[in-house]
């Protein structure tokens, strides 16, 4: 009988496997200068990464994306790679756009369902080559995606954690680039994308954003991903730029009037309760389906639910009297019978009107679109009072900015 002598781990691999737990939340490859901006010390978890709520201060950064130019941390965003000879034809049947019409050097956003027709997320599709595509979700889908490849000459690679993203919005963006260095980028229209040279590698921008501004997204691998920022907050500091948190995101993405997966709409795969699943109809994205398209996942179920009328949910954008936002308010119709509820609310400084996303049964919101009332309560002095406040509805987005979508871009 052979005794082998046991192996002592060293005390400092003992140390670091035990050490994993005091970094509750991971750090992008941006995070030392965001930190050393984060006057607030306003943190929230975003898929594992410790991501700021504001960074100094979330009124003015909601500003900055309106009058100056807003940078914003996306590494968090879940990133996928998808490359090879069938790689058109693999997106084309999971996700709901015909992606032979997404010509190289464009994005298009979309979604993609389960096969009973139910939303499991919503992203950015990037046509990087003719067989190269980048897919960014707010959920993570690798074993799914994988699943869904089986027969198709294709290779899916999460690449979330190699590739850094920023956000740069606002009015001065396109200056801010161009001072950059990052010659050509005025020839970019909205939705198109291309490689520009950053620090002996490539950065790949992007006309693209979630603030319904002029702006741009830029993805550049991990280890140039500090050289970038500073590049950028050189270019801008006479155009104003300032890093930003989510508050501020979030306020100018509602004013885009667009959604967000699992706070406007809840992914199919986290849906508990099975009145809480929403198809492309139910949440604002049927315009996305094209019945001529082939065989997609899902598409059986949704035409079928649009010719049966089998649809029971609809989002609307709402206007509410009064200036007190209706976070998470109860929507009535006549003030008595419960109809649906607001997901997200603001006063918006630039419409100058109190807004909301709601999603209501139908046909509340959809041929109903009078007599709704919101419950909200505003808290006075230690007393919750409650307000029944008269909610329209009107049309998304709430705020349309030309300078989002004007070619060349404007010098601001």
């Amino acid at each position: 009988m052979n005794h082998h002598p046991t192996i002592k781990p060293s005390a400092d691999t003992r140390t670091l496997a035990q050490s994993h737990f005091r970094t509750l939340r991971m750090g992008t490859p941006f995070q030392p200068r965001i930190d050393a901006l984060a006057l607030t010390n306003d943190w929230y978890n975003w898929a594992g990464y410790r991501a700021p709520h504001s960074l100094w201060d979330e009124e003015l950064e909601y500003f900055a994306i309106r009058s100056q130019a807003a940078l914003f941390d996306i590494s968090p965003m879940t990133k996928y790679r998808i490359e090879g000879p069938d790689a058109e034809a693999y997106l084309d049947r999971v996700t709901l756009r015909d992606v032979t019409k997404l010509k190289p050097g464009r994005v298009h956003y979309t979604a993609w369902c389960d096969d009973e027709g139910f939303v499991l997320d919503d992203g950015t599709l990037f046509r990087l080559s003719p067989t190269r595509f980048r897919l960014c979700s707010q959920e993570r889908h690798l074993p799914w995606l994988l699943d869904s490849a089986i027969g198709y000459q294709v290779s899916v690679e999460e690449e979330t954690e190699a590739v850094a993203g920023l956000a740069l919005q606002g009015p001065t963006s396109f200056a801010i680039l161009r001072e950059a260095g990052f010659a050509g980028v005025e020839r970019l229209k909205i939705f198109d994308v291309a490689e520009f040279a950053h620090d002996d590698a490539a950065v790949t921008i992007s006309r693209t954003g979630f603030t319904g501004d002029l702006g741009y997204e830029l993805f550049v691998p991990a280890d140039k991903a500090l050289s970038l920022w500073d590049r950028l907050m050189a270019a801008g500091e006479l155009r104003g730029i300032r890093a930003i948190g989510y508050t501020a995101l979030n306020r100018a993405r509602l004013e885009a009037g667009l959604i967000v997966a699992n706070a406007d709409f809840i992914a199919a795969e986290h849906a508990i309760r099975a009145d809480r699943l929403r198809m492309p109809d139910e949440i604002g994205l049927g315009f996305m389906i094209d019945p001529d398209k082939g065989h997609f996942n899902g598409r059986r179920a949704i035409l079928e639910a649009r010719t049966k009328k089998k649809l029971r949910h609809v989002l609307v954008g709402l206007e509410i009297e009064g200036n007190i936002p209706a976070e998470h308010a109860i929507v009535y119709y006549k003030k008595s019978r419960e109809v649906g509820l607001v997901s997200a609310a603001m006063w918006s400084p630039m419409a100058k009107r109190n807004i909301a996303l709601a999603s209501l049964q139908r046909p509340c919101g959809d041929t109903i679109v009078d007599d709704l009332w919101v419950e909200i309560y505003a808290m006075r002095e230690l007393q919750y009072q409650k307000l029944m406040k008269k909610a329209k509805v009107v049309p998304r987005p709430f705020i349309k900015l030309d300078r989002r979508t004007a070619n060349p871009p404007a010098d601001f």
